[in-house]
């Protein structure tokens, strides 16, 4: 017995040696999301009191009940109305995110002269910051003075109010979300592309497809694995919207495009702060998006088998 304890202590230092790499990683999980995401939910049942921390109030469920059937109380229209313009911008944005860098993708993939400068000019965008974005295109879209309306006018034609009228307001929102994000879209279709089997191609053309139904029944079939994590992740992302309408529409006009993680912040931080409805609000944010992610997950890939 003695001889054997040495034998099992190394086996049970080796057993940890895992846990030695893995610590620093969880220690900075749990700081930095573990215990903030169980403080933020337990701030959701306080009536909470940024300025006096001694009048914050334990509500219970009243945060969650205001927010979603309390018809007459402001933050149940903040909520509804954030909501629905997020999802709006959703269902809007997230087939072009897809379409287009799809489009792109393909054409690059037929390498015509020139493809790598024009690759590379189409993935730039990704890596600028929103405020980097919006300062471009904001001077683009500008009334008076504008670059696309100066050149309207002198063209012959109106103005076009972007940012003060709709639907030009989220037109002009998705042109500059879709020139800021496709990039990485593309650049994922492009790895599904060239794993693709020329000889799939080759095969099509024998029997005579065009190249309409080659793409159509073999390049977007057989990017499958591709589409549903792109599919997904843009999604999310779109659901997430902030920097695109808090700074260059701020969010109007009416509130028309005051998403749902600008009321978020706004009750957070705002003038008249009440973070455990902030809180609330983005919790229920969170359960629709898994709600969400999970549906249109099993959907695809249903649709990939």
């Amino acid at each position: 017995m003695t001889l054997r304890r040495p034998g099992r202590i190394k086996r049970f230092l080796r057993r940890l040696e895992p846990a030695a790499y893995l610590s620093p990683y969880l220690a900075a999980f749990s700081l930095f999301f573990v215990i903030p995401f169980f403080y933020g939910i337990m701030i959701s049942f306080f009536d909470w009191n940024l300025f006096f921390p001694e009048q914050t109030v334990y509500v219970g469920f009243d945060n969650y009940y205001e927010i979603l059937f309390d018809a007459g109380s402001i933050f149940h229209r903040y909520f509804w109305q954030g909501l629905g313009n997020t999802a709006l911008f959703v269902v809007l944005s997230v087939p072009l995110l897809i379409a287009i860098p799809l489009f792109f993708a393909i054409l690059i993939d037929l390498e015509p002269p020139g493809y790598r400068f024009f690759r590379t000019l189409l993935f730039l965008p990704t890596i600028l910051s929103i405020s980097a974005v919006i300062l471009i295109w904001k001077w683009q879209f500008y009334n008076n003075g504008g670059f696309l309306n100066s050149l309207l006018v002198k063209l012959g034609f109106a103005e076009i109010p972007f940012l003060i009228a709709q639907p030009w307001a989220w037109i002009a929102i998705l042109i500059v979300t879709v020139w800021w994000t496709m990039g990485t879209n593309m650049v994922i279709f492009g790895a599904g592309l060239k794993n693709i089997d020329k000889s799939l191609y080759e095969a099509a053309a024998i029997d005579g497809a065009t190249y309409a139904q080659t793409l159509r029944h073999v390049t977007v079939p057989l990017l499958a694995p591709q589409m549903f994590i792109v599919a997904l992740t843009t999604m999310i992302a779109s659901f997430n919207i902030y920097g695109q309408p808090d700074l260059l529409t701020s969010g109007g006009p009416q509130f028309s495009t005051t998403v749902l993680m600008m009321r978020i912040r706004g009750l957070a931080f705002g003038a008249n702060a009440d973070p455990g409805v902030a809180t609330a609000m983005a919790i229920l944010m969170g359960f629709i998006m898994i709600v969400v992610s999970v549906v249109q997950a099993r959907y695809l890939r249903k649709r990939g088998e």
